[in-house]
């Protein structure tokens, strides 16, 4: 399983490529994102494109992938830019249509791979035409997005009732890569991580971003023991997903199952505790 790890930090980007993570993200989203995600529980990050060529000149092994904006006016420069830099892999977040995609491969022009971030329900309507366009390496579901887009009460709704099992379909149909959402430690997590790396397994996706759980390790560890701490997350990740490799389907099935019960859950308490907020008057 290749492993995501966002982060301008270079030394935080040493460890996690000494851990053995396969691709530093530098984050550059931030067009519409503050308005699209005002009061969820998620993080708004401040990296820049100096970044880029920062982390360019530390990284020996690991990929430097960069999350650009969304489609917008200035994509081109922005594109040119941080090839110049030295962006192994761009992705395209919240695009919508055809005319975005092709758009974005066009002006990277073969000079890094692409991946796109599907995280739109217009993308979600026409993933089949839109994937028809050359150029495409890569698929990463983005939960958190659409599942805002969608009005679902929890991101991993989309695993469990049977989205992430029609996109994965089309997307292997056309022979790309495909990855999802993103990932806590192993007993971390309002989900299992467990769960959903058999889902992972299952629907036969490659690559997981690392959560921010993996960053809570350098705020709860001192500077010496956080390398070793986290080399161990790793590790034990890429254990169980060849655990999970060496089950025979039934048993992913069943683990599917396990999920679905748990997001289940999950997603009904959260749509509780909003009803009891809406409750409350102002006055109150």
């Amino acid at each position: 399983m290749e492993t995501i790890y966002i982060t301008n930090d270079p030394w935080r980007a040493q460890v996690a490529e000494s851990a053995g993570v396969d691709r530093v993200m530098v984050d550059l989203e931030i067009i519409g994102k503050r308005e699209r995600q005002p009061f969820g529980n998620t993080v708004i990050s401040e990296h820049s494109r100096s970044d880029v060529r920062r982390l360019r000149s530390i990284l020996k092994k690991a990929q430097l992938l960069v999350r650009i904006n969304p489609p917008h006016e200035g994509m081109e420069d922005e594109i040119g830019d941080c090839l110049a830099e030295g962006a192994d892999i761009l992705m395209l977040p919240m695009f919508s249509n055809k005319q975005d995609v092709s758009a974005f491969v066009g002006w990277v022009r073969g000079r890094a791979r692409t991946c796109l971030l599907l995280e739109t329900a217009p993308a979600l309507a026409r993933i089949g035409e839109i994937l028809e366009t050359g150029g495409i390496d890569e698929v990463h579901l983005g939960l958190n997005d659409l599942h805002l887009a969608l009005k679902l009460d929890f991101m991993f709704e989309i695993v469990s009732g049977g989205l992430a099992d029609y996109m994965a379909r089309i997307v292997h149909q056309q022979g790309i890569k495909l990855g999802i959402g993103g990932v806590a430690r192993l007993g971390q997590g309002l989900l299992s991580a467990e769960l959903v790396l058999s889902e992972h397994v299952r629907l036969g996706s490659t690559q997981v971003i690392l959560s921010r759980d993996y960053g809570n390790i350098f705020n709860q560890h001192s500077p010496e023991a956080a390398p070793d701490v986290f080399r161990n997350e790793v590790q034990k990740l890429q254990a169980h997903v060849e655990h999970l490799r060496s089950l025979p389907p039934a048993d992913l099935d069943a683990n599917a199952r396990a999920l679905q019960s748990q997001v289940a859950a999950i997603a009904s308490q959260i749509a509780a505790r909003r009803e009891g907020r809406a409750a409350v008057s102002p006055s109150s």
